[in-house]
């Protein structure tokens, strides 16, 4: 299905969806002309199945098929867009500990390339560590050690990480020190994922709303009026 797909991808969709992927942590082996033709599978394969369920039990196949091919054909981006969403929470997650990491290789006396390779081994297998592999090998291709930390926060879509790269480049071309610098992104980091638990703190009675009036609501007023209904149906009768 690639060469047949390739023709029907303009390269604006191209670079959206080499974009995508990359911030999904998809293997870089997978083009996106290999996800639109996955995309186009899916879609057919929902199609089919729709198709042949619906003829199966005696109905109209038509709409089925249309509605089962449009299901199939956006899943797969639904399921990108979760993918990415996730691979950014473990890097928020893991960036503190990376940091602190790096500030101590660097207090100790290591450069940032010593403490990104050190921080890369002693970090938890993850979506950072898979980030900071990835520009590690960048740099021992001869990508220059900035050009690569930016790229690496461009692949991750990671708000922190791309704060980290750009206060390192600033950093960098300023000649500060990185200790303190790193010191205060891992302390930032922190306090940005307390406001956040804070705020899906304070969204979760709202969001209970709904399940709390439509579910739990009916059944408390039958608990307490089956009783009484009870009781009144003989003088009703």
């Amino acid at each position: 299905m690639t060469p047949l797909a390739e023709p029907f991808m303009p390269w604006r969709a191209r670079e959206k969806s080499s974009q995508a992927l990359e911030r999904a942590g998809v293997p870089r082996q997978v083009e996106p002309r290999h996800w639109l033709a996955m995309t186009w599978l899916m879609g057919g394969a929902g199609a089919g199945a729709a198709f042949g369920l619906a003829l199966v039990f005696d109905s109209h196949p038509a709409s089925p098929a249309v509605l089962a091919g449009m299901a199939g054909v956006c899943w797969p981006r639904l399921w990108l867009r979760g993918q990415a969403q996730r691979r950014k929470r473990r890097i928020d997650r893991d960036m503190p500990f990376v940091l602190d990491m790096m500030t101590l290789c660097v207090e100790a006396g290591l450069g940032l390339h010593g403490a990104l390779l050190q921080s890369a081994q002693c970090c938890a297998p993850g979506p950072l560590r898979d980030a900071l592999d990835g520009a590690l090998a960048d740099m021992r291709t001869g990508m220059s050690r900035m050009a690569a930390l930016k790229a690496m926060a461009a692949r991750s879509g990671s708000a922190a990480l791309q704060a980290w790269a750009a206060s390192m480049a600033q950093a960098d071309a300023m000649g500060m020190s990185l200790g303190p610098l790193m010191r205060g992104q891992a302390a930032q980091c922190r306090a940005d994922r307390f406001q956040h638990a804070e705020r899906l703190a304070m969204e979760a009675p709202v969001k209970m709303l709904l399940p709390l009036i439509g579910c739990i609501f009916p059944c408390t007023f039958i608990v307490l009026g089956f009783p009484i209904a009870w009781q009144l149906l003989p003088a009703l009768q």
